[in-house]
């Protein structure tokens, strides 16, 4: 079981890491327009880290879980918890990227205001 779990957590923590990842990217290029450039960028670092720090604990919670619930179905369980966490941070991430793009919407208009 304790195999299993490594796997679990190093297979999320994985997922966790390329999504985050990804968000800094799309931030960063996002941050090449002069005029939002800075709101992408802070927008993307607090995003990153609301997005680690919650992501990071659902996989906890989920491996909880999974070890009171379903301790003799090491394989199966395991994999049916790292497909439910990998879910979440799926889901996370699409909200994640859609918060970074309404925050660089709302940089545009501010820009676009001052400016008429």
């Amino acid at each position: 079981m304790l195999s299993y779990l490594m796997l679990y957590f190093g297979l999320a923590a994985g997922a966790l890491a390329g999504l985050s990842f990804m968000i800094l990217k799309i931030g960063s290029a996002l941050a090449d327009c002069p005029d939002t450039g800075r709101a992408a960028k802070a927008g993307s670092m607090t995003i990153v880290a609301g997005f680690v720090t919650i992501g990071a604990g659902g996989v906890i919670l989920i491996a909880a879980g999974v070890l009171a619930v379903l301790p003799h179905m090491a394989p199966a369980g395991v994999l049916t918890a790292l497909g439910l966490a990998v879910l979440c941070l799926g889901l996370g991430f699409t909200q994640a990227v859609a918060t970074l793009r309404d925050i660089v919407a709302q940089a545009a208009a501010r820009v676009s205001a001052t400016t008429e």
